[in-house]
């Protein structure tokens, strides 16, 4: 069976030959520092991993890592980007989108690991009138789409993304205006905050019906970790995540594509959520020591595992950075036998990891070949 065979066969919620193994997302910072620069599919192969590929090209998010570099023109909406420190250790760029009404601004950070956002873009209510009036809506580069699927071939599944910082409409609003703002409109002013989550679902509908029907993708993901019940209540993601979700996600099915729903922080309290918004697949079943709340994965598979497949649990941080290969291979099997049965998982790290040595990488790779259906 092929690594794209086994995903597949792991999204449908049915068994493959044996478990599937792969990373959320290889990062430029790990492929420099510890493998020469190698691309994420080289990487994959190196070690014998199934890939999980993000095609990544912008599509709409303010927050790039090239972010001193202009936007995609558009006479309403054109952002100059100015570097005011260049240190690749302590980046700092400053940002004002001009369009024909007044000027928006944001600015953000970085190092050679990640970008952040200091100032965000929305600072204001009626800010989102100039979102609804001129914030653009790129079209997707299918033919690069079709490049990238045919480069990958069999050897794993390709993932695209909508529009927007995030997927989801809530965690979109939330790189724009702030978790915490986010939060306490939500409370005071639900009104403007429906009126925001629709401005931006609106955008993301347009953005499928243009740019996704009939592309080659394996998955979409939505969602995004302010939509994690660490950062908002049950309460709060069932008004103003679940309904946009559930919008998005037949949008995609039409349009003929899978869906994982990612939700990066807390997930126990919201598994019947995530279902209900239609989605295929849930990752990234963090555990509490990468700051999720997934101390017992046998409990989802058994809540949810018949409905939704399954991604992730596996902690990068203490096991797969600070481990040793003698203990990644015991996590593989551990994670084999309380999510594997039946099939409907894919074992991925939790997330982002920056510092694994190789040796735990080939460990990973070896452990899930020993887990046999």
């Amino acid at each position: 069976m092929t690594s794209k065979e086994r995903m597949l066969r792991a999204l449908a919620r049915e068994a493959p030959d044996r478990l599937p193994i792969t990373l959320h997302q290889w990062q430029p910072y790990h492929l420099d520092k510890y493998l020469g620069g190698l691309g994420d599919l080289e990487a994959f192969r190196r070690f014998g991993l199934d890939a999980s590929i993000p095609f990544f090209e912008t599509v709409g998010q303010v927050q790039t890592k090239g972010d001193d570099r202009p936007s995609r023109a558009d006479a309403n909406w054109r952002q100059e980007s100015t570097v005011v420190r260049a240190d690749p250790d302590d980046r700092v760029v400053h940002h004002t989108i001009h369009t024909p009404d007044t000027a928006l601004t944001y600015k953000t950070g970085g190092n050679r690991i990640t970008t952040w956002t200091t100032e965000y873009l929305v600072k204001q209510p009626e800010d989102v009138d100039l979102l609804a009036r001129y914030m653009p809506i790129p079209r997707l580069n299918k033919a690069a789409v079709a490049r990238a699927y045919d480069r990958l071939g069999d050897d794993g599944i390709l993932r695209g993304f909508v529009w927007g910082d995030q997927g989801g409409c809530w965690q979109h609003a939330c790189c724009l205006y702030g978790e915490q703002a986010m939060i306490f409109a939500a409370i005071d002013d639900p009104v403007w905050t429906h009126r925001f989550m629709n401005v931006l679902l609106e955008r993301k509908l347009r953005f499928i019906e243009e740019s996704l029907v009939g592309v080659k993708f394996d998955l979409i993901e939505t969602g995004g970790g302010a939509g994690s019940s660490t950062v908002i209540s049950p309460k709060m993601h069932a008004e103003f995540c679940t309904p946009y979700d559930r919008r998005m996600h037949d949008a995609l099915h039409a349009a003929g594509h899978k869906v994982v729903y990612h939700t990066c922080g807390g997930m126990m309290p919201l598994l019947d959520l995530i279902v209900s918004n239609g989605c295929d697949a849930s990752e990234t079943l963090s555990p509490p020591e990468v700051g999720g709340d997934i101390r017992d994965l046998g409990a989802v598979k058994r809540r949810i595992g018949g409905k939704v497949a399954l991604i992730g649990g596996l902690n990068q941080f203490q096991v797969l950075e600070q481990g040793t290969p003698d203990t990644v291979r015991a996590e593989v099997h551990r994670l084999f036998e309380a999510v594997g049965p039946a099939g409907g998982y894919i074992c991925s790290t939790s997330d982002h990891f920056f510092e694994a040595p190789l040796d735990n990488l080939q460990a990973l790779a070896d452990a899930a070949r020993e887990c046999t259906y």
